[in-house]
């Protein structure tokens, strides 16, 4: 049974930072792709950033490239996303997603956190 938990979501101003964290436990994590999806009301769930298993390969989606960071410790069985520069179009309920390989469409990612909430004030 494999449990994602994602931890650090909150309140933040435009401008600001948060670190989320996604522990994992249920599968051998250092052999999964991780990622991490967000979701708008009313909007489809979208690809934020994915990182290797081994952490040596990172993707981002355009609009988040150049101010959050995706890092991953297999030690600890967590994978982070570290988001600086927030706006309120950050604003979403963030998803931890675990996969045999790295791809943009939520669809075929194979097991997810419950998510938390970020919400940037403008």
């Amino acid at each position: 049974q494999v449990q994602l938990v994602e931890s650090g979501g909150g309140l933040v101003q435009a401008g600001g930072s948060l670190r989320l964290s996604c522990a994992a436990s249920g599968r051998t994590f250092s052999s999964y792709v991780m990622g991490w999806f967000r979701q708008a009301p009313g909007k489809e769930r979208e690809f934020v950033a994915a990182i290797s298993w081994s952490g040596d390969r990172t993707y981002y989606a355009d609009s988040v490239k150049g101010r959050f960071t995706i890092s991953r410790d297999n030690a600890r069985n967590t994978v982070y996303l570290q988001m600086n520069s927030l706006n309120p179009e950050d604003t979403a309920v963030y998803y931890c997603a675990m996969n045999r390989v790295v791809t943009t469409r939520a669809i075929a990612w194979d097991y997810w956190g419950q998510g938390t909430q970020v919400t940037v004030s403008s």
